[in-house]
């Protein structure tokens, strides 16, 4: 028997200015995702949707838990193989096409990691596991687009020239 996860929030509209949705102009986007226990994420939707742009918007948040799952599988994966993780940072970038009816797609995710390992004999393992991660990643196998990576991985200690 398959394993099943459910996971529950609320999002509740915040951006009333009194008149509802009465048009398009006269409402805000801003809402509030919830979580029991957890702090409120404060959003609104990009700012080329009359979003907020000081607020997190869906499109980024989508982009966001690609970047997180890959590297939680990642760092695992790490664990297991031995491959000692000191440090890890994601510059992770989602392409977002907007065609003329409107109904815009992700087409891509490229993340960008910077992995900094204990031992130069790590590198090259903690470069594999990258394919791994992708692999395992609840958040990549659910969506329909690619997911790419342009890894970098760097010893403690030294500078890459």
């Amino acid at each position: 028997m398959n394993k099943q996860h459910i996971y529950n929030l609320t999002t509740a509209w915040t951006g009333n200015k009194g008149e509802g949705t009465i048009n398009y102009r006269s409402y805000e986007r801003s809402h509030t995702l919830s979580i029991t226990g957890k702090p409120e994420i404060h959003c609104s939707s990009d700012p080329s949707f009359r979003g907020d742009k000081t607020k997190h918007n869906p499109e980024e948040l989508l982009v966001a838990s690609v970047s997180a799952c890959h590297m939680l599988w990642y760092l695992h994966l790490c664990s297991e193989a031995g491959v000692v993780v000191m440090d890890y940072v994601d510059n992770a970038t989602g392409i977002m096409e907007e065609p003329a009816n409107g109904r815009a797609f992700f087409t891509e995710v490229t993340l960008h990691p910077m992995v900094t390992v204990r031992e130069n004999s790590m590198v090259e393992k903690a470069n594999e596991l990258h394919k791994k991660a992708n692999e395992l990643c609840y958040i990549a196998n659910s969506v329909k687009f690619q997911v790419h990576h342009k890894p970098d991985c760097k010893v403690v200690g030294t500078i890459k020239l």
